[in-house]
């Protein structure tokens, strides 16, 4: 098994290779703007590093979001098209999950990343990762109470949310994380989902309206 993951979703622009045992190799930039310049050479950076080939990989896997529309749909479109350059599968893994996997917890918390416009993109998670809720979108004063909250979203809303309850690492979502958590599903015969957006709701960017009428 050879399976190169990567992640668009988020300010980090993540990418990795995993051989079923272990991470081979990792990079990640943290650029919320240069999504679309980073990816490629992140990609190439861990295939040269992991000494891989494209046509040796046997699985492709993106992160699903939910995130930012533009940010996240360089990544699945780059998914997509490597996979069928390649010939192999594309699967996508949702964002969060590939975040709630690098945390250390011993109860059930959530994971959140930044939604903008104020908000945050989280779900809920048993101790163990597996995610028992989500994910959603909402104001951070309205994420459930008392439960421990990891990621970029809990840090920049700590005091909304309560400092007590926000844990520093892991800040982003690692693609190893993500490789791992696809791997597991392959190898264990569970069906995948399939490389497709999670939006919880519409773009910033709207179709431009029917011009005015001008009256003399």
């Amino acid at each position: 098994m050879l399976v190169l993951a990567f992640d668009t979703a988020t300010p980090a622009v993540t990418a990795a290779i995993y051989d079923g045992a272990r991470v081979l190799a990792e990079s990640t930039t943290i650029d919320a703007r240069r999504h679309g310049e980073l990816l490629i050479p992140a990609v190439q950076a861990v295939l040269r590093e992991a000494g891989a080939t494209p046509r040796e990989l046997t699985a492709i896997v993106a992160g699903t979001g939910p995130g930012p529309y533009t940010g996240l749909r360089v990544g699945l479109a780059t998914a997509q098209a490597l996979a069928a350059a390649a010939q192999v599968p594309a699967y996508g893994v949702c964002t969060l999950d590939a975040l709630a996997h690098a945390a250390d917890m011993s109860r059930p918390f959530i994971a959140a990343t930044d939604a903008r416009r104020k908000e945050v993109f989280w779900a809920r998670y048993a101790a163990d990762g597996t995610r028992e809720a989500g994910p959603f979108v909402d104001r951070p004063h309205d994420l459930p109470a008392e439960l421990p909250v990891i990621g970029a979203g809990g840090l920049m809303y700590a005091e909304v949310i309560g400092p007590h309850r926000v844990r520093s690492a892991p800040e982003h979502p690692s693609a190893g994380a993500l490789a791992e958590i696809a791997a597991a599903r392959i190898a264990a015969g569970a069906e995948l989902d399939p490389p497709l957006p999670i939006y919880l709701r519409r773009p910033d960017a709207q179709e431009p309206g029917a011009p005015k009428r001008v009256t003399a």
